[in-house]
């Protein structure tokens, strides 16, 4: 199916949530930056007295701007009649994203959104994928900090390993080495909902600890993937572990993604994330803590307690001075067919939730309009169906850097 053409390249939908603000500065600034043609944007929301505002703060009277909630099919289908791509911020996206995700699969309209929430992206697989490679619409999942920097560090580190060895890596490890940043109330309240669905259905519980639950039916996969729950010394690299929260997004998009590629990475590749810890003492502090959260966010009363008195709400995020102070640092590690191993370093340049989020999934969709004509549509990860496309762009315009620091 062919689609009409568009008014605009990017409809930024959730443009006043508080990504979304970060997002239409960063647009409003660097949009027009480039060499290419200059790029047709607007912005969305459910209230229009706050787009107004936002327009005026950032001086962006001649944007124009639109009326649409969550679950309003009619007026969603109106946006993305007018777009190329939607870019959603709108979460949790388990409570507020299907519709979007249904209008886009429907009219031909390409989609990407930043959620962590595998069990809502696997229920979308199933419903919408159909209909989006019917309708020509190219969908993107987890387009922010999950799940970027680790496909795209997979993704080269395996690229690599063929060039050095005509072989991909049979494991890699991702280990968080710096990472400086602060959770916004939107990351809060979708961790939250996962863990209230979670508790509502106990078969959701084996959706979660599935590492190729997002791969297509078939897939073929039985590799045993090993889980960071507790503090661990790595005796390989010499440095005590502690888990990394978001590993069990891209872990799952990390899979998809070689499942995506015609097992590019190989059908018994292995692949787990983890943060490096300084000390044997810091990393089971952490874990404790971790662990803690998690208990209490699985019991009812203490989840409610946690989300009303305890931690951020809705719209509350990272001072901009501290996302320009934010960074992060990802070192892959891939063992080579030939025994020697290959490391690859993932850095950004602002706070990984928000000030590098905000950049990443607008080159995304930016990625989206410009970049890939001939791509099919479908439900992609970031690199199966952006490729180097995408890494050129957050190279180039994101402050994002991928590096081979080691190789043989």
């Amino acid at each position: 199916m062919t689609k009409p053409e568009s008014s605009f390249d990017i409809i930024v939908y959730g443009a006043t949530s508080f990504v979304g603000k970060i997002i239409v500065e960063y647009l409003s600034i660097s949009a027009n930056k480039t060499n290419e043609a200059p790029l047709r944007w607007a912005i969305a929301g459910r209230s229009e007295a706050k787009l107004l505002t936002l327009k005026k703060v950032l001086d962006l009277d001649k944007i124009e701007h639109f009326i649409a909630d969550a679950n309003d099919e009619v007026a969603l289908r109106a946006l993305a009649e007018r777009s190329k791509v939607i870019m959603t911020t709108v979460g949790p996206y388990a409570l507020y994203g299907e519709t979007l995700v249904k209008v886009c699969a429907t009219t031909g309209t390409d989609y990407c959104d930043l959620t962590g929430e595998p069990q809502w992206i696997a229920r979308m697989l199933e419903k919408y994928e159909p209909l989006a490679k019917q309708s020509g619409a190219r969908m993107i999942h987890s387009a922010g900090f999950d799940s970027i920097p680790s496909d795209i560090g997979v993704y080269v580190s395996q690229n690599k390993a063929i060039e050095l060895t005509g072989k991909p890596a049979s494991h890699i490890k991702m280990r968080v080495r710096k990472i400086k940043g602060a959770a916004s109330g939107g990351t809060i309240a979708s961790m939250l909902n996962v863990f209230k669905e979670a508790k509502e259905n106990p078969a959701l519980r084996k959706v979660l600890v599935n590492p190729y639950v997002l791969c297509p039916t078939g897939h073929g996969f039985k590799a045993r993937q090993k889980n960071h729950k507790k503090a661990e010394f790595d005796k390989d690299l010499a440095i005590w572990t502690m888990p990394f929260v978001m590993a069990a997004i891209n872990e799952r998009i990390v899979h998809r993604t070689n499942a995506l590629l015609d097992n590019q990475y190989g059908n018994d590749f292995k692949y787990d994330e983890a943060m490096s810890a300084k000390t044997g003492l810091q990393a089971w502090i952490f874990t404790l803590g971790l662990g803690s959260f998690v208990l209490a966010a699985s019991i009812s009363p203490l989840r409610k307690f946690l989300a009303n008195y305890v931690l951020p709400k809705s719209g509350e995020g990272p001072s901009p001075k501290a996302q320009l102070e934010g960074m992060y640092d990802m070192r892959f590690y891939a063992d080579l067919s030939n025994g020697h191993q290959l490391v690859v370093k993932v850095e950004g340049d602002r706070d990984p939730g928000y000030g590098s989020t905000a950049k990443i999934l607008s080159q995304v969709a930016i990625c989206l309009a410009k970049d890939v004509p001939n791509l099919k549509g479908g439900c992609w990860t970031p690199v199966s169906g952006l490729k180097d496309s995408l890494i050129k762009r957050l190279e180039r315009h994101a402050g994002v850097s991928v590096n081979v620091i080691s190789a043989k």
